[in-house]
């Protein structure tokens, strides 16, 4: 009984050690390599895609994804319980605490998990969200977000998102077009920015005006990163 125990004991450890070594060599790898695929895309039964490196993708676009997804993107260390009010007209005031999941934790669940909210799926995201935050940083963290995110019906990245919408590639994404792909964010396989509902055409023009005053202030801070 004790040697059988033992055995169970020397297995899960080696189980242990073998799959936090293969998700740290996957994680420092993808740091280096376009992510081609993702566990989400192998799901689907048809898939638009284009890997574009960061700049070939409009800083518009990456400053809607900030103001709609995750204000304080540059500052928090993965996770953070914080969002500006639509109506804040100073940085970082008049903050509203609510449960939120960071670019970091969508990017984690988009590379490496199918999406699942079980206690296991969400260990899983933490982990790798700790993992992407400390190998990666921001600016390789957005820049496998925007071309991982499903962003309409089957289409994953920008710059598949831009032809397919807008006809142009994600580097010539306008202000306005850049906020209005990011309303279908929450539910990409009913809404489609090529096609905006009012109700998209509404949060538009909040993200716009929450673009504009909280994003000047530190962007500049992602493009400096590991230059």
């Amino acid at each position: 009984m004790k040697k059988r125990l033992k055995r169970i004991l020397q297995w899960t450890r080696n189980i242990i050690i073998f799959s936090f070594v293969t998700s740290l060599l996957t994680v420092i790898l993808y740091k280096y390599i376009p992510v081609r695929y993702t566990p989400q895309m192998l799901f689907r039964s048809h898939v638009s895609h284009q890997w574009r490196p960061l700049s070939d993708i409009s800083q518009h676009l990456v400053q809607a994804i900030v103001a709609s997804e995750d204000n304080y993107f540059l500052i928090h260390n993965g996770f953070s319980f914080f969002q500006f009010e639509p109506d804040s007209t100073e940085f970082y005031r008049n903050v509203a605490l609510k449960e939120n999941r960071t670019l970091s934790q969508q990017t984690a669940e988009a590379v490496f998990l199918l999406p699942a909210r079980s206690w296991i799926g969400k260990s899983m995201e933490t982990y790798f969200t700790v993992l992407i935050e400390f190998v990666w940083g921001k600016k390789r963290i957005m820049e496998v977000y925007l071309n991982t995110k499903e962003m309409s019906d089957g289409i994953f990245g920008a710059e598949a998102v831009a032809e397919k919408n807008f006809h142009k590639t994600a580097a010539q994404l306008s202000v306005s077009e850049a906020a209005l792909i990011t309303t279908g964010f929450s539910n990409p396989k009913e809404l489609n920015s090529g096609e905006p509902t009012s109700s998209m055409l509404k949060q538009q023009a909040k993200i716009i005006s929450l673009m504009s005053k909280i994003i000047p202030v530190e962007m500049g801070k992602l493009n400096d990163e590991d230059e």
